[in-house]
């Protein structure tokens, strides 16, 4: 158990895998209750639940019609944050009239639904059949599942975070770039036209603007190639 915890846990190499990530953690929560499949659905960044992983293809096909449905455990999971547990499938059919049936159809006996979430935020649910009928889940079971997908939902918040930083570290190394070179621009620009680096500013913006051209483009030209200067003074 400690192994499994510690490889849903690691999402910080660098080689991380979303996807392989994803099948790991169905694989090893099936074999961790004996479970007849897991499937995992994950919110996209919209907030729409999307069918992410399974622990077979029969599962798969389960949880994409609980999609297509708008009802069944997972979506329940993810709506009021609490576990499902021991739902006993052919007697649900009050609770998820179309989903229950569907899934008895597919050779399950019972459901539970785990929430992936940190304190208030919910990013997807754990959905675990079994093939015997309701209350196979011992007591002891549903704090290690819930333990499970929350860990798996604090790897994967913590991966986005990164990514995201990542993704403004970035745009903000572009931005200064950019900014190095238009300060160059207006210096050349200032210094052919005998101008203030104010004015040669507003010269630069004017000339992009009429030629529908974005400022950084135009400055990295006239910082990479003096002559298109004549353009931007005798235009």
């Amino acid at each position: 158990m400690a192994t499994i915890f510690v490889e849903v846990a690691d999402t910080l190499v660098d080689d991380f895998d979303l996807i392989e990530f994803l099948h790991m953690l169905t694989d090893r929560a099936a074999d961790l209750v004996g479970a007849a499949a897991v499937g995992l659905l994950l919110s996209d960044q919209h907030g729409r639940l999307e069918f992410m992983a399974g622990s077979n293809e029969n599962v798969k096909l389960v949880e994409l019609f609980q999609l297509q449905n708008h009802e069944g455990p997972c979506l329940e999971a993810v709506q009021t944050a609490v576990p499902v547990i021991n739902v006993n499938l052919s007697e649900a059919g009050g609770r998820w009239p179309r989903f229950a049936p569907r899934a008895t159809a597919a050779g399950f006996q019972s459901v539970h639904a785990f929430p992936l979430r940190l304190r208030t935020q919910v990013i997807g649910a754990l959905n675990v059949f079994g093939g015997t009928k309701g209350g196979d889940f011992e007591d002891s079971d549903v704090p290690v599942m819930q333990a499970l997908a929350d860990v798996a939902a604090i790897g994967l918040l913590q991966e986005r975070a990164i990514r995201r930083g990542e993704l403004l570290t970035e745009q903000l190394q572009g931005a200064l770039n950019s900014r190095i070179v238009i300060e160059q621009a207006k210096g050349a620009v200032a210094q052919a036209a005998g101008i203030g680096v104010d004015e040669a500013f507003a010269v630069i913006r004017s000339y992009a603007r009429r030629h529908n051209r974005k400022l950084t483009e135009v400055a990295h030209t006239f910082v990479t190639d003096p002559t298109t200067l004549a353009h931007i003074l005798y235009a």
